[in-house]
Order: C-alpha cells, then structure tokens, then sequence
C-alpha cells in the first residue's frame, strides 16, 4: 500500500470542507479494509463527511472504490432480463417478500439480496427466516441456478460484494453518522451496481419511521442514488413513498409473512397491495418488460412463484408460522378518527417485544411484533383494540407501550395525510 497520504491529513482536510482525489480515496478505502486504517481515524473521517458532506465526483469515486473492494456478480447467462429493488427501511415495510415473486411470474429475473434488521426497521431475512427450514444463504452458483429455475431469489449478500461496505456500515452504526446522505448513497448503491442487475428501483422513505424524515433530504437521497446507478450504466429509478405511518397492519417478522401471503393470495391491506403493485410496474418497465402485475396476483402466478421460492431455499410455504406466547391489547381511550399511528413509535415498540435487535449479534423472536387494528381515517370506539401487543417475554408489554407513548391519537374529525407515494425521480 502506498504511503503517499497520511490519514489525520486526510480528516483534516474532509474537516475543513476539502474534497478528496480519486487516489486518496482508493488509498482510504482501500487502507480501512484491509485494517491498515484504525477505526478510530475512519470514524473521525465519517464524522467529517457527515458535517462536510461529499460532492458528486467525490461520491462516484468513493463508491466505485467501495466496489472494487470486492467481486461483481455476472447474470447475464440469464434467459430473462434482471430488474431489482431497495427500500430504505421503514416499519412494516415487507414488500419485497409479495414484490419478488410478482415480478418473477411476469417475465423478470428478480435477484433481491436482502439484510437483517436493526433498531426499529425490520430485516427481510429475519421475516422470511420466521418461515420453518427457511435458509438465507446461498451460493452464488445456487443464486443463479435458483434466479433461472424460479425467476426470484431473496437472500443474503455473500461477503464478497463490496467488504469495505460491510466495515463501513458497522463503524456508522456506532458511531451516530448512519444517516449521513454520502454514506447511506455509497452503502447502498456499491453493493447494488455489484449485484450485477440490469435495472433497479429505489423506494426511498420520508417521514417519522424513516431515516430520511424530511422530503428535502429524501430528495436528495433519491437524486444521488439514482445519479450513481444511471452513471455506472445501471437503469435506475426510484419513487418516494410515504413512512409516516406503518405499512400494512403487521411490524414483526412471523406476522408479516402471514400478510404478505395474504397479499400474494389476493387480499392484504391496501397501502401494501398499492406500493407493490407500484414498484412491480416500474422494475417490469426499467428491464423493458410488457405485462400486468395486477393480472398475476389475480391468477395466482405470484403465489405459484412465492412456494417455489420458499421451497428452493428450504422452506415449507404450507407450514404453520410461529405465534408469540404472550398478547396484549393496547385500547382507544376515546370514541373519534384515528390520526395518527406514528411508524417510529410502533417500530420501536415491535423492537422492544423482540421482533428486531440492538446489536447484530442478537437473536429476534419470529412471532414478536405489532398487530394494528385500525389505521389513520378509521373511525374507533372507546374500549375497543387499537393493537394488539405479540411476545414471547411478557414482562417486555410495559417497555413497548411505553415507545407507544403518544404515538396514537384519536380526535373527533380526520386530518389530511401525505400520499403514499409523493414523487418519482429519475
């Protein structure tokens, strides 16, 4: 490795509003994965980015440095086109699990690697792995033969895409700059271009449950994202949708597979039904395929796709889910219109019973979570079910209701609500 750059030079220059050079950004990135850069530097650098910020030439180096920390997948000894999705995270955010196999039963190659949850945002493989003999990793021989076979695969990202982005993700974590808009840009899109999709579709969240809580900032996040994708030859779109609110009735991971089954069937709540679909049309567009998402849940072609997936990766689609031991019930303490269910405070709340982890190591309980009843523009009586609380560790009911603290009001008229979907970019 060279020693041309020295790395207190380098956070004091990022301090002071610097920018950096391409080679003083492989020499960072390639430095802090290999270990010749201490955490202790790279997280003062982290802190420098996310006051000063990154340009846009900075931010297409620094992402491409990320990716070439590791290996790029190839699909295209596919049969079919590639189109993939990523959410920013929100609070019953399970669309991938319906998405997946509704754009697969439609003609499109759905390769979804997925993460795990932290805090109060819920993890794709954690829900899944709530299904019996569910398995999230795959080879990336068995990833293909998979994608080829049954058209949609959702599992783990192996280690070798972009490693930089594995250290960099934990350092943020810790170190308060996870929403730093350089660094969520760079994490998400280094492993993305890797994956080797032809097309992606961003749904970036705003609101209260989201990490981008203003529309500005969503903006901008979406902008960048989409800016980095369309450069690096990677047909990209993203939409942002609304995360004031949780989607659908569920937070937790056995309650939301059983809905987005609901939704693959035919039923489901109707904002997750909405968002599907929506995004269905727009990863079916970017990979140039003609065909209506619609007619697939309707015909159950999705559903057909869901249990070949599921049984591919070792999982009985039929298997009873798992049920937390333990229920609580939080009621309306007055007659009126719900107006708000804030998404963080449920989040947090499905958290605390044990549907999500503080730390990466954590186990999550499959059937712990928030079972909503009602959701904001419903009309409530006094007494009656709001939610329902799901564990397995009772004496957790006090601490979750505690995160519910102001987070549900009833008044006597409705209030407006933003859209659920606000805005594409592209």
């Amino acid at each position: 490795m060279s020693t041309d750059f020295d790395a207190t030079e380098l956070i004091r220059l990022k301090r002071g509003g610097g920018q950096f050079s391409s080679e003083q950004i492989s020499w960072l990135i390639n430095g802090y994965t290999d270990g010749k850069i201490a955490e202790e530097q790279m997280s003062a650098l982290a802190m420098a980015i996310y006051f000063q910020g990154m340009d846009d030439t900075e931010l297409g180096l620094w992402t491409a440095a990320m990716i070439a920390t590791g290996e790029r997948l190839d699909f295209s000894s596919l049969s079919r086109p590639t189109a993939d999705k990523h959410s920013t995270g929100g609070v019953g955010d399970k669309i991938t699990l319906p998405l997946a196999p509704l754009v697969a039963a439609c003609g499109v190659a759905v390769p979804q690697l997925s993460g795990r949850g932290l805090g109060h945002t819920g993890g794709t493989l954690d829900k899944l792995e709530s299904i019996p003999g569910w398995r999230a990793s795959l080879s990336n021989d068995e990833m293909l033969r998979q994608l080829e076979e049954v058209g949609a695969v959702i599992c783990a990202a192996g280690s070798g895409l972009a490693p930089a982005d594995k250290k960099l993700y934990a350092l943020r974590d810790v170190t308060g700059t996870v929403e730093s808009i350089p660094l969520i840009a760079s994490s998400i899109m280094s492993k993305k271009i890797a994956e080797g999709t032809s097309a992606l579709v961003l749904d970036v969240k705003v609101g209260a449950g989201a990490f981008m809580d203003t529309e500005e900032k969503a903006r901008e996040l979406a902008s960048r994202m989409v800016q980095l994708g369309t450069e690096a030859g990677l047909n990209t779109v993203a939409l942002l949708t609304s995360m004031d609110t949780p989607l659908g009735l569920t937070a937790g991971n056995a309650l939301e597979v059983r809905e987005s089954v609901e939704v693959l069937a035919g039923g489901g709540p109707t904002d997750v039904v909405e968002l599907t679909i929506a995004l269905a049309r727009e990863m079916l567009q970017q990979a140039g395929i003609d065909a209506d998402p619609r007619a697939a849940l309707a015909n159950g072609a999705a559903m057909d796709v869901w249990k070949r997936m599921i049984r591919a990766q070792g999982g009985d689609p039929n298997a009873p889910l798992p049920t937390a031991r333990h229920t609580d019930q939080v009621l309306a303490e007055s007659d009126g219109v719900i107006t708000r269910m804030d998404a963080m405070a449920v989040g947090v709340a499905a958290w605390r019973l044990g549907a999500g982890r503080a730390r990466k190591e954590d186990p999550v309980q499959a059937g712990a979570g928030v079972e909503m009843h009602v959701k904001p523009g419903d009309r409530i009586g006094k007494g009656q079910a709001v939610l329902t609380l799901h564990t397995n560790t009772p004496d957790s009911f006090s601490r979750a209701r505690a995160a519910l603290g102001g987070g549900i009001e009833i008044a006597d008229q409705p209030v407006e609500r933003r859209d659920l979907i606000i805005d594409r970019i592209s």
